[in-house]
């Protein structure tokens, strides 16, 4: 047997395993590329032809095409030869020019008809102010929506107002969004209509109509607030609140979660919070890249809402700000009565390489959070 006689039966072979795949792990494979490219393998046999036609995920992009006509032609195809008795389980979309465009919603009609689940829209290039009208969104069905503006000068507005109820909503991720709020959502908060919401997150985020965010929700037990633009205070009440994440946010922020476990905060400056007590905290990770001895006093102050933590875990520079402060005189003292563990979190093997060879800065240091401080049942020291 020659060797162009045997790689082919080895192709048909390979092929054949491929093709014998039932159509639901086919269906997952297909997902990973543009439907344009999985309509393409109907060619490969007729044990392909249809098979893209029941694929429950769809992934439509308009960087596929050259013109918007010509993207919106391709939808029009797509979706009048899909199986119309498939539901959309997922789609994501992608698409450049104004949201208010007839193939957009088309394509979130279908979608929302054919009970889709999960939804991921990514705005492209938006340089110029636009809203996306969120009164195309309903449905009775989606559990997770994530929203994410590429844009070069402008934030999207978006407005969310409390009209907007996505009953089974419980993942909501939102990038580079504009939140219009009106004096309704000030009281009741914006969100409030997602009855079931359970996991947020708003990155690059900003308000028209209010210089400030309320987040008032019964369920919610995720939170992540990164990088808000122009926000003066973000205010939120959510019982059920289990883990905080703050990065890169100037705002104020108002907490009220007295079943908060988990608190991390990041940026450059110390975090302006306030709370009603943190009763439950078990950690809670701080880092506060470049801090200098002015901010001494306020990273105090902060620390004052983490004293329930078991776990803390403090960024080097942040740990070396205090350290040169011993002088500072601390405006209140508080226990940590149940905390189990210190830790000192490096910046870079550097510093870390210094530090535990000075036994007189850890001397200095265990000396700064000895006086500030009253540790209780420290029982590993700073580690």
């Amino acid at each position: 047997m020659d060797s162009s006689r045997h790689g082919k039966m080895r192709m048909n072979v390979e092929g054949d395993r491929l093709s014998s795949l039932p159509d639901d792990l086919i269906h997952k494979i297909l997902a990973f590329l543009p439907i344009k490219d999985a309509m393409e393998t109907s060619v490969l046999s007729s044990r392909w032809r249809f098979i893209w036609t029941s694929m429950p995920y769809l992934n439509l992009s308009s960087e596929d095409f050259y013109t918007l006509s010509k993207f919106s032609k391709f939808v029009t195809h797509v979706l009048s030869r899909r199986n119309n008795l498939t539901e959309v389980y997922s789609l994501k979309l992608t698409f450049r020019g104004k949201a208010s465009q007839v193939f957009v919603k088309r394509i979130l009609n279908y979608a929302f008809s054919h009970n889709v689940q999960q939804l991921n829209v990514v705005w492209l290039d938006v340089n110029i102010d636009m809203t996306f009208p969120l009164s195309l969104f309903s449905s009775k069905s989606l559990n997770s929506l994530t929203m994410h503006v590429v844009e070069r000068c402008h934030l999207m507005k978006t407005c969310l107002m409390s009209t907007w109820e996505l009953p089974t909503l419980t993942t909501l991720d939102l990038h580079s969004v504009t939140l219009c709020v009106d004096e309704a959502d000030k009281r009741i908060g914006i969100f409030s209509k997602c009855a079931n919401l359970k996991n947020l997150t708003l990155k690059e985020f900003a308000t028209t109509g209010s210089d400030g965010l309320s987040i008032f929700h019964p369920r919610l037990a995720n939170l992540t607030l990164e990088s808000d633009n122009f926000v003066k205070v973000v205010n939120v009440v959510a019982p059920q609140l289990e883990n905080l994440t703050i990065r890169y946010c100037r705002a104020e922020h108002v907490i009220s979660s007295p079943h908060l476990a988990s608190f991390l905060y990041e940026g450059y400056y110390p975090l302006n919070l306030s709370t009603d007590g943190f009763h439950s905290l078990e950690k809670a990770d701080i880092c506060i890249s470049g801090s200098q001895e002015e901010y001494a006093h306020q990273i105090v102050c902060l620390l004052q809402h983490l004293q329930s933590a078991k776990f803390l875990t403090l960024n080097l520079e942040l740990v070396e700000t205090l350290s040169s402060s011993l002088d500072l005189k601390p405006t209140s003292t508080f226990s940590i009565c149940e905390l189990k563990e210190l830790k000192d979190l490096p910046t870079n093997s550097i510093l870390v390489e210094s530090r535990i060879q000075e036994s007189s800065y850890i001397y200095r240091t265990q000396k700064l959070f000895a006086r500030w401080f009253s540790w209780g049942h420290l029982h590993n020291g700073l580690t």
